[in-house]
C-alpha cells in the first residue's frame, strides 16, 4: 500500500459507512448472520480455518467473522488503495488484507499460498463483473476451495420472472420503510467528503490511476447466477435465505475425483447451445445500473 493510515485517521470513516450499509442492503444485519452460520457450517470440521472475503472494501464484516470464528485466517480480498488503508488501520489485527484484482487476471495465486481455503465469501462485490469474467472467476474460486469447501454470495440478485421480480421489489421496499435509520450521508456524499481530505491525496491518487474496474450491473438473474456456479463444476447449489431481492446463494464443491465442471446439480438445467445470449435456460438479462437502494450505491 502507498500509505498507511493510524487507526485514529481511519476509524470515522469506517463507522460512517456503516448506516449506509444497513439503508442499502435490505436486512443486511440478518444477512450478514446468515452468511457467517454457514461459513462457520463450512469450517466445522477445520483446526484453521482460511476463508477469503472478495471485494472486501475497509472489511468490517470481514472482522465479523474473525470474531465469530478466533481460530480462522480470515483473508480481505480488494484493489482499492483507499478503502485497503482504512481495513488494515481498523482491523489489520483481525484481518490479513491482499491487494488484487478479482478477474479473469492472476489474482488467485496470494489466497493460495495458504493452502485449500474453507470458504470464499463476497458481499455485494461481484455483479459488477461481466457475466464472462463471472464465469471465469467461479470457477477461479472452485479451484481455490478444498472438497466441501464453499462460495457463499451475498447479494441482490433479482428474480428472473417479471412478476416475482415485482414482488421481491415490494418486499424491499417495504423493509426499508419500516427502517428507523437514514443514513445521514449517502456513498456519493461519503466519497465526496473523502476527496477534499488532505490526508488522503495520495491514497486517491493511486484508487485514479488504477481505476476501480467494471461499474454498474452484470444483468444477471439469481438463476444464472446459480447456473454459473453449477458450469464452474459446483455439483450443489442453492439459496439458503432471501429477503426480498436480497439473497445468500451458495455452493459444495464436490470430492476431488466426482467434480465435473459443467455437470448441472439437483434441479438445474443444462445449458442449451441452440439458444444464443441465454445461459442454461434462463430468463433474459435485464440491463443497465442497479436501483440506487442496491448495495452497489454503497458497497463494501
Amino acid at each position: 500500500m502507498a500509505q498507511a493510515l493510524t487507526a485514529a485517521e481511519a476509524a470515522p470513516w469506517v463507522e460512517r459507512r456503516e448506516p449506509q450499509q444497513r439503508h442499502y442492503a435490505t436486512a443486511r444485519t440478518e444477512r450478514l448472520d446468515v452468511v457467517a452460520d454457514a461459513v462457520a457450517h463450512a469450517c466445522r470440521d477445520s483446526r484453521r480455518p482460511v476463508i477469503a472475503d472478495l471485494g472486501r472494501g475497509p472489511g468490517s464484516p470481514a472482522a465479523g467473522r474473525a470474531d465469530r470464528l478466533p481460530h480462522a485466517r480470515v483473508l480481505g480480498v480488494d484493489h482499492d488503495p483507499f478503502l485497503l488503508a482504512l481495513g488494515q488501520a481498523v482491523h489489520g489485527a483481525a484481518v490479513t488484507f491482499v491487494d488484487a484484482r478479482i478477474g479473469p487476471g492472476s489474482w488467485t495465486p496470494a489466497l493460495s499460498a495458504d493452502g485449500r481455503l474453507d470458504a470464499v465469501v463476497s458481499t455485494a462485490a461481484l455483479h459488477d463483473l461481466p457475466p464472462a469474467d463471472l464465469a471465469t472467476v467461479y470457477q477461479q474460486v472452485h479451484d481455490l476451495l478444498r472438497p466441501g469447501g464453499v462460495p457463499v454470495d451475498a447479494d441482490h440478485l433479482f428474480q428472473n420472472d417479471a412478476p416475482v421480480r415485482g414482488l421481491a421489489a415490494a418486499v424491499g421496499r417495504g423493509h426499508r420503510a419500516r427502517q428507523a435509520e437514514q443514513p445521514a450521508e449517502d456513498w456519493a456524499d461519503w466519497w465526496a467528503v473523502a476527496a477534499v481530505h488532505e490526508g488522503f491525496a495520495e491514497l486517491l491518487a493511486e484508487r485514479a490511476r488504477r481505476g476501480t474496474g467494471p461499474d454498474g450491473d452484470n444483468g444477471l438473474g439469481a438463476r444464472e447466477y446459480a447456473e454459473l456456479l453449477c458450469k464452474a463444476g459446483f455439483p450443489a447449489v442453492g439459496t439458503v435465505w432471501q429477503c426480498g431481492h436480497s439473497v445468500v446463494l451458495t455452493a459444495v464443491r464436490g470430492e476431488e475425483a466426482g467434480v465435473e465442471r459443467g455437470r448441472p446439480g439437483p434441479g438445474l438445467s443444462r445449458p442449451s447451445a441452440a439458444r444464443p445470449g441465454r445461459d442454461c435456460g434462463a430468463a433474459p438479462r435485464t440491463s443497465g445500473r442497479r436501483p440506487p437502494w442496491s448495495e452497489r450505491a454503497c458497497p463494501e
